[in-house]
């Protein structure tokens, strides 16, 4: 007997093979979404990477549905996204465009997931990032769609979002995690001011128990400092 169902959206990437490993440990059904499988999940969800955002929405949704047969689900976690520096000088519009996809369109598919298969009380949890609470000209695309997920997990949060009652609405706004990627391109910096991948993974899975959670649509930014993580609530 499962222990609950989770719904992880970017499963293949390095934090959310953190979270499906994490949920799989405990016991969870975890459906893993992405542009690629992730063999520790047990159901895949491949999103057809050239459909267009309503083509990918109706794919996840019809999909998971017939994986749940019924079922509800007690988390909906999405980590999908990417990385694109760049200004207003350059390719200004495809460096945005791809962040978009890679951010909103996910985090957008997500929500309607949530609303559609997510227990009353549940978890719903978006990954923004703590530079987009301001500008951010050195990768101006990034932060534009960060900053879309940030409104997104406000209104998520806010009466008559579409959400079952009581759920829980949050984003995440990381500093650095520190992947595999980030210890590659970074070598020389200080990996004592990077959250790492168990933390936020132990962290859905409290928030999911109804333990410690902020207000529902939150902004919660990870800020880690020799290997301490503090959790900054705006």
């Amino acid at each position: 007997m499962a222990s609950g169902r989770i719904v992880v959206y970017g499963g293949r990437g390095a934090l959310g093979a953190a979270c499906v490993n994490h949920f799989k440990k405990a016991n969870f059904w975890v459906a893993s979404v992405d542009l690629n499988p992730n063999e520790s999940a047990d159901v895949n969800i491949t999103v057809p990477k050239d459909a267009s955002w309503v083509q990918q929405e109706e794919y996840v949704v019809n999909e998971l549905g017939a994986a749940l047969q019924g079922q509800k689900v007690n988390a909906v976690i999405c980590v999908a996204g990417g990385w694109a520096g760049g200004n207003a000088a350059k390719d200004l519009s495809k460096q945005a465009e791809l962040m978009w996809r890679q951010s909103v369109w996910s985090s957008t598919i997500a929500a309607t997931v949530a609303a559609k298969y997510l227990s009353p009380g549940g978890l719903v949890a978006l990954t923004g990032a703590k530079a987009a609470l301001e500008g951010t000209p050195g990768m101006i695309g990034y932060g534009l769609a960060k900053g879309a997920v940030h409104q997104l997990t406000k209104s998520l949060g806010a009466k008559d979002s579409g959400l079952p009652e009581n759920s829980l609405a949050v984003a995440i706004l990381p500093v650095t995690l520190d992947t595999e990627m980030n210890r590659k391109w970074m070598p020389k910096a200080d990996f004592g001011s990077w959250t790492p991948l168990s933390f936020v993974a132990e962290l859905f899975a409290k928030w999911m128990k109804g333990e410690e959670r902020p207000p529902s649509g939150s902004l919660v930014a990870l800020v880690t400092k020799d290997n301490v993580t503090d959790l900054i609530v705006q």
